[in-house]
């Protein structure tokens, strides 16, 4: 069932890890079917380096196990997914992480600012990457605080633990987006710390709604 979305699934998270965008058993990913409406999840207590398609579950979103090949559960925090799917029904996957430099402004409370013209491409509403408040990991005030933030940006921090980006095209995408909150929050970081803890200049959301893909390129027969 969902073959190949399952391997899908189970390629990005080992290459998160492997990339130090979580590591050993942390964090979850998963992937949603937009037939059938279904979902592949990652499942718990699990080393990457171990996993293989069989592994990840699947599941709908009335959190229902519909597979589980090799007995695994699926992550604790499946109910912050389902509760994404749910409250944005464009979303095809998800991507959360607890990559160093996003979890420490996560720890401090601190949403992290546009400073670099690339977050345009990151789904942010207030040119910020927002924190949503802290609840207990695999609650469902865990999920009512994502979904929450997850009205504002694709990409957010989660306080006191990592970070999720969501997209609306595929797991690699959302991959992408969690690796560019990882790549900003460590810009921002040194930022911070080359100017004396300062705050260094953002964009305004204006700013970055204005981007487009140049007029002046011209392709053959357009």
């Amino acid at each position: 069932m969902l073959e190949t979305l399952k391997k899908d699934v189970c390629v990005i998270a080992k290459r998160a890890q492997h990339d130090g965008l979580c590591k050993h058993k942390s964090g979850n990913f998963s992937a949603r079917d937009p037939e059938t409406g279904l979902i592949a999840v990652t499942p718990t207590g699990l080393d990457r380096d171990e996993m293989s398609p069989r592994d990840i579950v699947v599941m709908d979103l009335d959190a229902n196990v519909l597979e589980n090949e090799s007995g695994l559960r699926p992550t604790s925090e499946v109910l912050m997914h389902i509760a994404l799917y749910t409250s944005r029904p464009e979303i095809r996957a998800i991507a959360h992480t607890h990559s160093p430099y996003a979890t420490a402004f996560a720890v401090l409370n601190k949403p992290i600012p546009a400073i670099v013209y690339e977050v345009a491409n990151l789904g942010l509403t207030k040119a910020r990457v927002p924190v949503a408040p802290y609840a207990r990991p695999g609650t469902p005030g865990l999920a009512v605080s994502v979904s929450q933030a997850a009205a504002e940006a694709d990409c957010i921090l989660l306080e006191k633990h990592g970070a999720v980006a969501v997209d609306s095209r595929d797991i690699y995408e959302a991959f992408l987006k969690a690796a560019y909150i990882e790549e900003l929050a460590e810009l921002y970081h040194h930022s911070l710390t080359a100017n004396a803890g300062a705050e260094p200049d953002s964009f305004p959301q204006e700013e970055l709604q204005r981007w487009a893909y140049p007029a002046e390129i011209k392709f053959p027969n357009r």
